[in-house]
């Protein structure tokens, strides 16, 4: 009887204890996707008319020699009497490159990556299932994002169809076509990877669509199509180890090509709208700061800049835009630079956990940077209030010593002891602090005072470091 209540106390514990695994039903039919054995399963016809609409297309470029334009070398003479030596000369050589394009309109205009085309002096495409050439010219061209458009006089030209790529999923079915290593077109196969990935660092506007579709040098500016045969993105990048795929590719979003290659069609050119802004994403220690949400943090406010006219400030969190949700600091950047200059926008933003709005009007963005001038000091090195950390004024001669551009202010990073509280923080020699909360800081006084004022919290400093500009938490 013993025994047997031990059995069952045993049995008792086990359930108890017991770790129970989800079990998928039980297989109990295989099938093939057809059981005809004069069918199979094929996309040739829905990619039949997406092929078609894939062009080939080659650059020329015609590269100088390092050799001075010297008329002696012109001098029958000279090469008489140098014989072979002068042969041996390096000259003027063309340059060729290979890529692939997209045709959008029965007319001839061609979709491609800006980098297949760019400084190439002539450019020839052909169709597919011909090797005539046809010479294009170029329309147009936005090296931030990577798109160009060309167009050929060619009547009736096969377009191709466009889909939404906002309503992409992941794991659909998807097909790459170009002409990859020049060898002809060619199509393969995969699935979306993932969306809307972006810090690759291949453009300056990335929302990229990943693929394991295979995709080689020569598939730039082709096309990656869904299981109908229509156009979902551009083929623009690999990530590889060899130059080969490795299965992980990027395309442009459909969504983003048309804007652009309408305006490139339609004006010749970009012009995008510009906030003013510098942005970083929410690090996790940030998180309880802004009510646990996602956004583009603002770490810098541009003089004079639409940011700083509608009363935005360093450490507001955008998180919406014109209604449309911002979930990190390159969708801010992608979003904004949709706009077009002088256009409204109303944003939505997080300032001291409050939930705020503004309407802001975009200026036009620019290549060009507006100096600030160097604060004068003697740059004499001071102890902050943070055990081990010694700053000073920033001056020329620091500038030039910690490569520190002359638009940041602040004050440098002098001395930061080992094993002190300082290098714990996250402080390296060279930062420069420019931000304490909404206190700015240009001297070590303005930095004490700041961590005096803000003695009982939690206090965010803006550093401008080597890496670019970071945030730390001081507690």
């Amino acid at each position: 009887m013993r025994s047997l209540y031990v059995t069952i106390l045993m049995a008792f514990l086990a359930n108890l204890y017991a770790f129970e695994f989800k079990s998928a039903p039980g297989v109990k039919e295989r099938t093939n996707p057809t059981i005809s054995q004069t069918t199979i399963q094929s996309y040739a016809s829905s990619l039949s008319d997406a092929t078609k609409a894939v062009v080939n297309i080659s650059t020329q470029k015609q590269v100088a020699n390092n050799l001075p334009n010297h008329p002696m070398f012109e001098d029958p003479f000279f090469q008489h009497f140098f014989g072979d030596i002068y042969g041996q000369i390096p000259r003027d050589r063309m340059e060729r490159s290979l890529g692939s394009g997209v045709v959008i309109s029965n007319d001839g205009y061609i979709i491609t990556n800006h980098h297949v085309i760019d400084g190439a002096d002539k450019i020839l495409v052909s169709f597919s299932g011909s090797s005539k050439e046809y010479t294009a010219k170029l329309i147009g061209s936005d090296s931030r994002s990577d798109i160009a458009v060309i167009k050929v006089d060619k009547p009736n030209t096969p377009a191709i169809a466009i889909a939404d790529s906002d309503k992409l999923m992941v794991g659909d079915v998807v097909f790459a076509i170009g002409n990859p290593f020049g060898v002809g077109e060619s199509v393969t196969q995969g699935i979306i990877s993932a969306l809307n990935k972006s810090g690759i660092g291949i453009n300056d506007y990335e929302n990229f669509i990943q693929t394991d579709a295979s995709i080689n040098p020569g598939n730039s500016g082709g096309a990656l199509v869904d299981s109908r045969g229509a156009l979902i993105g551009i083929n623009t990048a690999i990530i590889s180890r060899t130059g080969g795929n490795h299965g992980i590719g990027f395309a442009i979003p459909s969504e983003m090509v048309k804007k652009i290659a309408k305006e490139l069609i339609e004006k010749g050119s970009i012009r995008r709208g510009y906030l003013g802004v510098g942005i970083q994403d929410v690090s996790d220690d940030l998180k309880d700061t802004y009510n646990q949400k996602d956004g583009a943090l603002l770490i810098s406010i541009e003089q004079d800049s639409p940011a700083a006219k509608a009363g935005l400030m360093v450490w507001d969190l955008i998180i919406e835009v014109n209604g449309k949700k911002i979930s990190s600091a390159q969708d801010l950047k992608n979003t904004i630079g949709m706009f077009a200059p002088k256009e409204k926008v109303n944003i939505k933003y997080i300032r001291d956990k409050q939930e705020k709005v503004a309407q802001i009007t975009l200026s036009e963005l620019s290549d060009g940077k507006q100096s600030i001038q160097d604060s004068k000091s003697n740059g004499q090195q001071t102890d902050s209030g943070i055990d081990g950390l010694s700053l000073s004024e920033l001056n020329q001669n620091l500038r030039q010593k910690f490569r520190i551009r002359s638009d940041v202010q602040g004050v440098v990073v002098t001395g930061v002891n080992k094993n002190s509280l300082a290098q714990k923080i996250g402080f390296e020699v060279g930062d420069v602090i420019a931000q304490v909360e909404n206190i700015s800081i240009t001297k070590p006084s303005h930095f004490n005072a700041a961590l005096t004022k803000f003695k009982n919290k939690n206090k965010r400093i803006l550093i401008y470091s080597r890496n670019g500009t970071k945030t730390i938490i001081f507690k």
